[in-house]
């Protein structure tokens, strides 16, 4: 007999697990995901994009509630009779939710947990500047991230790569991951081992305020603090009174001030506490983002002049 499961979801980093589950014969009998919401400027509604992957996919019952916590929403989860629930950045759910599936409900987490418990793993292990990160699936309990492991699988971070580089390529690995789970609960083989709570550092979510540069630092933190912040929220620093939001960087060996522009017409480089970094994306404000080479076409930095926050740039 054919595991009845339940998918809850939201963005794109859930769909390849979706799409997986459906391709490997564990196509879902229902879908959890949030409500769809007003378009801009009275355009139709907007829907969340594990929505549209189920629509496409086949998959006809999808349940958007306004709150996981409503008893409405248990109930309809507990109808559906599940074996197991699947969830892939989705809410965090009441017990009355996860425990409703005969054979535990469990999460798929950007990080080989404990490290990096939290909304934002894959930022958080690119801004430290790691080199390993991976993914961990685990049965779900009431206190967020800390339940049993079931498994993990590990990934490289290249010296360059952006938090959307390393998500991007995550969620290929999660979606194997969240297969190679529902497999073992089949089997009725499940390895199911505790966290170490010792080991478990945070990972919040990152918002703008978190994202400005601080040239002072060193030239790789300043590089890790870049990619981190890719694509969203983006680190930016200030021109004068123009906001650079820069989205990849390298590290150079030039030196300078803290905030100097040492770079050619062409190039933007600048110095930081130690080293300095050169700016490979750019996005000016109102602008896309393009490489600095375009956008210093039509931009201009003077070699010589100091980028960042007035009142926090170093004396030079």
């Amino acid at each position: 007999m054919s595991l009845r499961i339940v998918f809850m979801g939201t963005p794109e980093f859930s769909v390849p697990s979706l799409e997986r589950l459906v391709e490997e014969g564990y196509g879902p009998v229902a879908v959890a995901t949030v409500p769809d919401v007003p378009g801009r400027r009275g355009s139709k509604l907007q829907t969340s994009a594990v929505k549209r992957a189920a629509l496409r996919l086949g998959i006809d019952k999808v349940m958007q509630p306004e709150s996981v916590k409503d008893p409405a929403f248990a109930a309809d989860v507990v109808d559906l009779a599940a074996d197991v629930i699947v969830v892939v950045a989705f809410k965090i759910l009441p017990p009355a939710v996860y425990e409703a599936a005969r054979l535990g409900a469990f999460n798929l987490h950007g990080s080989l947990l404990p490290r990096y418990r939290g909304a934002a793993p894959i930022h958080h292990a690119v801004l430290n500047g790691d080199r390993t990160t991976g993914v961990t699936t685990f049965f779900l309990k009431q206190k967020v991230d800390t339940g049993d492991v079931i498994l993990r699988r590990e990934m490289s971070i290249g010296p360059d790569e952006t938090t959307g580089d390393v998500h991007d390529r995550m969620m290929t690995l999660g979606a194997e991951a969240v297969v190679d789970t529902v497999r073992l609960i089949e089997l009725g083989d499940v390895p199911s081992l505790p966290q170490d709570d010792t080991l478990a550092s945070p990972a919040p979510k990152v918002f703008r305020a978190h994202a400005e540069i601080d040239w002072n630092l060193p030239a790789a933190k300043v590089h890790n603090h870049i990619r981190g912040m890719s694509p969203v929220p983006g680190a930016f620093t200030h021109h004068g009174d123009v906001i650079l939001k820069a989205l990849r960087s390298r590290r150079r060996s030039e030196s300078g001030a803290p905030g100097e522009v040492l770079g050619s017409e062409d190039e933007m480089i600048v110095a930081c506490g130690d080293g300095a970094v050169e700016i490979m994306e750019l996005q000016l404000e109102g602008r896309r983002k393009m490489s600095a080479r375009e956008a210093l076409r039509g931009y201009r930095l003077t070699r010589g002049e100091l980028l960042g926050r007035p009142g926090r740039q170093a004396a030079r």
